[in-house]
């Protein structure tokens, strides 16, 4: 049988990319890679193979590859160095035989200037690696998720305060996300494949407000604010200024359209249409 690696698994897509695979494969078809992998133990319990990996650590990646034939690389986290981390998985992976290598990237506009710091560019650099890698290769570009975008602490009180302007997005759970990345690995005609992953509509901050208003029964508005004042309130809550103007840049993508794009590649993955904003606000 194949056995199917999700690297990442301790994270909150990679671990839901295991729950769902748990539902299409046998546990033991499984491995689930962190570099503690003492945090994964409730997936030992259910038969899945833990290893331990590190991106940084490529003879860690040979030990954990060994006999492995897909494996889903989830993006390393910002404000490291995700090119090498990338770059080492992939190089592990044609050294050691692994034969389809199913990438999470971002979903963007073909052509367009608009970069996300500690983002775009090892997106871009990690997708030009794999299409001359030599693997069979999956990119499955995700939008956002609801589940973070980046509003700050006060939404329910203050309402949604965002230099997103009339953006609109096609953003989608991360669990149905999870559920596309997991029934890609589990099944076959994906090689070569890039899918753009996103839910079934596009839809603005107002619309978000709106849905989050009828979810909660108080009365949540948007307006839209300067990046000056959206930073300014986020480091005011405590966050770094760095991390800061990175969420300022998520919104500022929304603002020029790389996330309006509405594709069928989700629901197609999924079998039924992607949960809606207004189902995901009031689950």
């Amino acid at each position: 049988m194949t056995q199917i690696l999700v690297t990442g698994a301790t994270g909150g897509l990679g671990n839901q990319v295991v729950e769902f695979l748990l539902r299409r494969v046998p546990a033991g078809n499984i491995v689930a890679l962190a570099r503690d992998p003492a945090k994964l133990h409730a997936f030992a319990e259910k038969g899945v193979q833990v290893r331990a990996g590190d991106y940084l650590a490529p003879a860690s990646l040979e030990r954990a590859f060994c006999g492995v034939d897909k494996l889903l690389l989830v993006s390393a986290r910002a404000f490291t160095d995700a090119v090498t981390q990338h770059s080492n998985v992939i190089e592990v992976a044609k050294r050691v035989g692994v034969r389809y290598l199913h990438y999470i990237s971002l979903q963007h506009v073909e052509g367009s200037t608009v970069e996300i710091p500690q983002v775009t560019q090892w997106e871009n650099e990690t997708e030009a690696l794999l299409h001359t890698s030599g693997l069979n290769v999956t990119v499955l570009r995700n939008t956002m998720y609801f589940d973070t975008l980046p509003f700050g602490k006060s939404v329910t009180e203050g309402g949604i305060r965002v230099p997103a302007g009339r953006g609109v997005g096609a953003f989608a759970s991360r669990r149905d996300l999870a559920e596309g990345a997991a029934a890609a690995l589990s099944s076959d005609g994906h090689e070569g494949k890039l899918y753009t992953l996103t839910g079934s509509e596009a839809v603005s901050m107002a619309d978000i407000a709106l849905a989050m208003s009828e979810a909660s029964g108080r009365e949540i508005d948007y307006r839209e604010v300067s990046v000056a004042e959206f930073i300014e309130a986020r480091i005011n809550e405590g966050f770094p200024a760095p991390v800061a103007n990175f969420f300022a840049a998520w919104f500022q993508a929304i603002a020029a359209g790389e996330f309006s794009e509405v594709t069928g590649d989700l629901g197609h993955l999924l079998g039924r249409p992607p949960q809606s904003a207004r189902d995901f606000y009031r689950a």
